[in-house]
């Protein structure tokens, strides 16, 4: 167990690793952010800041020395340089990072635990582009195996014609038939040192331009029935692994049930509402459980719960929201509002 008073290092240095290091302040503990770039919202929150390449093996052995347990806010840590941690103080440990790092390997092992994935082909040339299309058909989704997230990296092919228009990047790809769905949804659990597994309610999530706007409790039915199957999939993920931690999977809810879309080794965009609508949120459990404490509960504080994303110029409404009644706040520390970029989020719970 880690005492009060111990220091948290957290590798990423943006909005997650924030919140991370306000959790952490208010149960005691301080908190070391490292992550190449200066301008850290982390840092902002942060007893010590380390600016340094993600390469730069000496910074981070110096980081880790400083820090009595390590963990990560952003699953693009580059695995290697994590050498220089020791593996018991980094939690989650680099092989959930590893998994959940290339999409071709994230799904075989979503299936191996017994889940099911959107039908998928690897693709490393046009040969195998127009191949996989061949197979399972269009539309479908082509992305990068490799640091695609919130939309970027993918491409929606519609037909051959379009997939043979494309030009493909060097990186390797993978191609994902269409699904049908009736929602998406996420399963975020928490799990200890001691293999204790927690869930919070699952949201129901819409995505804007592949950057998730809303996240709604309670969900439709159609989702509150395939949480059960749903949870027992990230269960198994989380064992296999040996996770510590918060984990988080998505799925869409279909006819046929729950289909695994990706996991993410970490406090999660879909969990924000559990700041002001759980008892213990995603970003204290994640602390208490990294640091060998008791779990927190999990449970609604309020039947009714909406955190919408504040992203690009949506960021201008922030007097509005702060003069309306029943409205919670967070703002990232950003500067620039571009669009696509998340600024903030803003949560509602109500009975």
């Amino acid at each position: 167990m880690i005492p009060a008073g111990g220091t948290i290092g957290i590798l990423g240095g943006g909005q997650l690793g924030r919140m991370l290091a306000m959790a952490a302040a208010q149960i005691g503990y301080k908190c070391h952010a490292y992550d190449p770039n200066a301008d850290s919202g982390a840092a902002d929150v942060c007893a010590d800041f380390t600016c340094a390449p993600w390469s730069d093996r000496n910074a981070m052995t110096r980081f880790a020395g400083q820090c009595d347990v390590v963990t990560y806010e952003f699953e693009n840590v580059p695995v290697g340089p994590l050498a220089t941690i020791p593996p018991e103080k980094l939690f989650p440990s680099a092989r959930a990072l590893e998994v959940a790092q290339d999409r071709l390997h994230e799904k075989a092992f979503a299936e191996a635990q017994g889940g099911r994935t959107a039908p998928y082909a690897q693709v490393d040339s046009m040969d195998d582009l127009i191949a996989a299309v061949g197979r399972l058909g269009t539309p479908g989704i082509l992305k990068t195996r490799r640091d695609g997230y919130d939309g970027k990296g993918q491409w929606r092919i519609e037909s051959a014609r379009e997939a043979e228009g494309l030009r493909l990047p060097s990186a390797g790809l993978v191609y994902e038939g269409f699904v049908r769905f009736a929602a998406e949804f996420s399963v975020i659990l928490v799990r200890g040192r001691d293999g204790e597994v927690r869930f919070w309610d699952s949201a129901q999530n819409v995505h804007k331009d592949g950057i998730l706007a809303t996240s709604t409790l309670p969900p439709e039915p159609v989702i509150a029935a395939q949480v059960p199957a749903a949870r027992e999939l990230a269960a198994k993920i989380a064992s296999a692994l040996g996770y510590v931690g918060v984990l988080s999977c998505e799925f869409f809810a279909t006819e046929n049930g729950p289909v695994f879309n990706e996991m993410a080794p970490r406090v999660h965009n879909s969990g924000h509402w559990t700041i002001e609508g759980a008892v213990t949120s995603q970003f204290e459990n994640h602390v208490r459980a990294i640091c060998g404490l008791p779990l927190g509960d999990t449970s609604l504080v309020l039947p009714n719960v909406e955190m919408t994303n504040l992203v690009g110029h949506d960021i201008e409404k922030a007097n509005e929201i702060l003069a309306a009644p029943g409205l919670h706040l967070h703002l990232y520390g950003k500067g620039e509002a571009r669009a696509g970029r998340k600024m903030g989020h803003v949560t509602r719970v109500w009975a």
